[in-house]
């Protein structure tokens, strides 16, 4: 499996499964990361794909030190339901 990259030009990071784009787009201000959307293809849901792409996009916040407002609602409740990330919430 491929792994998640940081598209800084479309200001999203994606994850290349079996030539299909699973994104977490975002918008960057200053140390602050707002998730926007995230977007799975309909033939890669259920395999935790979408899960896979937060967690690696949450490790990379982490890692540059910013923090996340998870305005996307899939972000907001993989937080909720992963409380090790909660620090990094704005």
């Amino acid at each position: 499996m491929s792994e998640v990259t940081d598209n800084r030009a479309e200001s999203r990071y994606e994850l290349v499964v079996d030539g299909q784009v699973a994104v977490a787009a975002y918008e960057l201000d200053g140390d602050t990361i707002t998730f926007t959307h995230t977007v799975v293809p309909r033939v890669l849901e259920g395999q935790g794909i979408g899960s896979r792409l937060v967690k690696a996009a949450l490790e990379d916040a982490r890692a540059r030190g910013l923090k996340v407002v998870p305005r996307c609602a899939f972000v907001a409740t993989y937080v909720e339901r992963h409380p090790e990330w909660g620090d990094l919430v704005a």
